[in-house]
């Protein structure tokens, strides 16, 4: 099944499913998504309404298809372990498909979800999709796959649960078989194969956090550590966090022991060095906090990757750019002082340059933040049609 099969798009976002299945020439007959601006999106790529909640679809009106693809939300299921089949599931957004599929008896399926789907509420919430879809007739893999693209040559880091099936009653109990031959590492990895070579300016640091990341680097090359293994707190430098540590937990009183003992190492340097930054009484607080996570791999900050997190900043070797997410934590990408531009999170998520994000900076961030990878999609399809 090369071309001209057709498919339904559940939960569809911006597409990363649609993207996938047009690849081999499947031709979409209905999508279903409630968020606005991803409605917007996708007709503004695909010319198809998806303005349609799965809730209100009576089952008997899906066209037939082949394909059904759902990037379904993760819920717990209150009958879980009463083995009432699709039962169970009856007041979740899963309950949305098993109905479908019941109905219409999808020769396949291809489902995404988090990580975690698979230990969720103790493992009952795999427990309770597996049999469901055994019921309904479908042979699926042994086991849940989990995959990120970065094994297949993309650099960032977002493993993602794979549920593949196949309409096959007779055989719910024979496993599918997928299996990839050669999976990368993260080291196999390089951000700089999905970056932009002109970009414009908004994607810029501001020069409040160059002045704060220009302190940082300072910061690690004067001091006599160069693999840091904790987070540093400036706060023990400035002598905030009272000496008498009983009351916290050891892990704790473990990572300030560790500050005040660099600190004490390097306390010359350090006086100079918070004197020259003012006592960093100009920094937000939860810039006082460096944490390096690169290893001997960079000789400065400015060639890691950067992030300024809720937690503090923290920097990273630049093979693999952390899971994008619908937030505002976005990368910057030391080497450039910019940004992660919004065709480089496309990129990410093996979207082709030609399609049309939301104009809305904001909006493109958080939708390609919540969007399949397109790349690990099609890798599956292939897979899974052989079967």
């Amino acid at each position: 099944m090369r071309e001209n099969f057709t498919f339904i798009d559940l939960f569809s976002g911006i597409g990363g499913f649609h993207q996938a299945m047009t690849h081999f020439g499947g031709r979409c007959v209905l999508s279903s998504e409630i968020d606005q601006e991803c409605i917007k999106v996708y007709k503004n790529n695909y010319n198809i309404d998806s303005n349609l909640d799965i809730k209100n679809l009576n089952e008997k009106d899906v066209p037939d298809h082949d394909v059904l693809c759902a990037g379904f939300p993760c819920q717990a299921f209150s009958k879980a372990g009463k083995q009432e089949g699709i039962n169970d599931t009856r007041g979740t957004l899963f309950f949305e498909i098993a109905r479908i599929l019941k109905e219409k008896h999808t020769k396949y399926i291809i489902l995404e979800n988090v990580r975690n789907l698979v230990s969720h509420d103790g493992g009952n919430t795999w427990r309770v999709i597996q049999n469901t879809l055994k019921e309904l007739g479908y042979r699926l893999t042994e086991k849940p796959l989990i995959l990120s693209p970065h094994q297949f040559g993309v650099p960032q880091i977002r493993e993602r649960v794979f549920i593949l099936g196949k309409y096959d009653p007779k055989n719910v109990n024979l496993p599918l078989l997928i299996k990839f031959n050669k999976l990368l590492k993260k080291e196999d990895n390089s951000i700089y194969s999905i970056l932009e070579e002109n970009t414009e300016k908004k994607y810029r640091i501001s020069k409040y956090e160059e002045t704060v990341l220009n302190a940082w680097n300072e910061f690690y090359l004067n001091i006599n550590k160069k693999v840091i293994g904790f987070p540093i707190r400036a706060d023990v430098f400035l002598n905030e966090l009272k000496l008498d540590n009983s009351h916290l937990p050891q892990w704790k009183k473990d990572f300030i022991d560790k500050n005040l003992k660099l600190y004490r190492e390097n306390e010359v340097f350090i006086n100079s060095w918070l004197k020259k930054y003012n006592y960093l009484k100009d920094f937000k607080p939860t810039h006082r906090k460096f944490e390096r996570q690169a290893g001997d791999s960079i000789t400065t900050l400015w060639e890691g990757l950067i992030q300024f997190r809720p937690s503090g900043i923290r920097v990273k070797k630049p093979d693999c750019f952390p899971a994008l997410v619908a937030i505002v934590q976005i990368p910057i990408i030391g080497k450039y002082k910019r940004r992660l531009t919004i065709r480089e999170c496309a990129r990410l998520q093996s979207f082709p340059d030609t399609f049309k994000p939301s104009c809305c900076d904001q909006q493109a961030y958080k939708q390609f933040g919540n969007s399949v990878n397109v790349l690990i999609l099609e890798k599956l399809f292939e897979q899974l049609i052989k079967n």
